[in-house]
């Protein structure tokens, strides 16, 4: 314990709030305007779609190096590390041509998978056990909460100043983090430098000790709802979790549930100026209810999981995304209820997912182990997903095979969760 942990601690969640606009804002900046991207720079649409598979790839690649990293430097420093990179990545973004724009965009990537990692150790380590979980739903909120205005006020920013300027400046948020986070690092220092959960065999990851209720487990998970990873004290340690074959279904659920979400994130404002007739800045406002309604989703299954049997929020889970994938390709008109339902569906698949995996884990490590596998190789399937659907929908000329695509991948996920929870069940 490096802080007396009675006193809550204002400054250190003011800074952590900062910060969750820092780590979602630059990745989701791009998706409203990727047709002017893609007009102004001439590349295609799968070329345009890197853009957003280039920060998951990150994750998948990076987040045992960023574990490694937060033990050598400490938490604190880590956070102001992460802030640095995506203030580096935002102003590599303006050098001219796609190189430019894709390379800030990976170097994004790398600090935003630094700061997924270390959020939660310090929510953990510094906030009092009675604040925890209104902290954490308090950064989840501010995520969606950014990306919903982010999403809103690209456009008519990108019209106003231009594309390029549009997107660096998002660096003054990320410059009023660091600002923030300095002044805590000066007046509140804690006494241990080091990440001291990182060796002590007990992950400081959304993966909690194992428990046979699954709805204490529920109360205990930090932050489940989030597209980014959660830390992972040990990707060696994944050896045992890979002999669990509830590891490998939610792999399976996890990799179908990013691929779906990403690229319906990616695509939402194209789609819906094609298949809607919607102007750019209408668009923009229709995809950010996707974000927006996900700040009530990620509070779903933790309230469902409080009255009624575990098997409730998965059932609840699945038949919202089939709603949102099915709903999507048969009836496109209709694509403000399924944004709505999707926006449910991935802010609470996550929360399924990873309940799952602590009901079944025997241990701390076995749990760090099963959710390395489950993100690692989850994010690596899903960091294609973006340029696949730009694809198609080019080598189509239509959304129809896409969103067929994309009705495949959340119909999976529904098979692979409920089989995972019945194999959950029998163990």
């Amino acid at each position: 314990m490096t802080r007396a942990r009675g006193a809550f601690p204002w400054l250190v969640v003011g800074g952590l709030l900062l910060v969750a606009l820092s780590l979602r804002a630059p990745i989701v900046a791009p998706t409203p305007i990727l047709a002017d991207i893609q007009r102004d720079l001439g590349v295609t649409s799968a070329t345009v779609g890197l853009l957003a598979t280039a920060p998951v790839l990150m994750f998948a690649v990076l987040t045992p190096v960023a574990a490694l990293v937060i033990r050598r430097a400490g938490a604190e420093a880590a956070v102001l590390l992460a802030l640095l990179v995506v203030l580096l990545g935002t102003v590599l973004r303006t050098l001219p041509g796609f190189a430019g724009l894709l390379t800030g965009t990976v170097v994004i990537g790398v600090g935003i998978t630094v700061g997924n990692v270390v959020v939660p150790v310090i929510i953990r380590r510094d906030v009092p056990p009675p604040h925890v979980s209104t902290v954490t739903a308090a950064y989840v909120a501010v995520m969606n909460a950014g990306s919903l205005v982010t999403v809103l006020i690209m456009v008519p920013l990108a019209e106003a100043i231009g594309w390029t300027p549009a997107l660096l400046a998002w660096a003054l948020v990320t410059l009023a983090g660091i600002a923030l986070w300095t002044l805590h690092m000066r007046r509140d220092r804690p006494s241990t430098g080091r990440w001291a959960e990182a060796d002590s065999g007990e992950p400081a990851t959304s993966a909690a000790p194992a428990a046979d209720d699954a709805r204490a487990a529920i109360a205990r998970t930090p932050d489940l709802s989030q597209t980014g990873p959660v830390p992972v004290a040990g990707v060696a340690r994944g050896a045992a979790g890979a002999r669990h074959p509830v590891t490998w279904l939610l792999m399976a659920a996890f990799a179908c549930q990013t691929a779906a979400y990403y690229s319906l994130t990616t695509w939402l404002p194209s789609i819906a100026r094609d298949e809607l007739g919607l102007d750019a800045a209408q668009a923009a406002v229709l995809a950010s209810l996707f974000q927006g309604i996900a700040v009530a989703g990620a509070f779903l299954v933790p309230l469902l999981g409080r009255f009624a049997a575990p098997i409730v929020p998965v059932l609840v889970i699945c038949a919202c995304w089939l709603v949102t994938g099915i709903g999507s390709l048969v009836a496109p008109e209709a694509l403000p209820v399924w944004i709505a339902t999707g926006a449910v569906a991935h802010a609470g698949g996550f929360v399924v997912i990873f309940t799952i995996l602590v009901r079944v884990a025997r241990s701390d490590r076995q749990a760090a182990g099963m959710s390395a596998l489950v993100q690692g190789v989850g994010y690596a399937i899903a960091a294609v997903a973006p340029p696949l659907v730009g694809a198609l929908h080019e080598s189509t000329g239509g959304w129809a095979a896409p969103l067929t695509a994309i009705a495949v991948a959340t119909t999976s996920y529904s098979v692979f969760v409920l089989t995972a929870e019945r194999a959950a069940r029998r163990d």
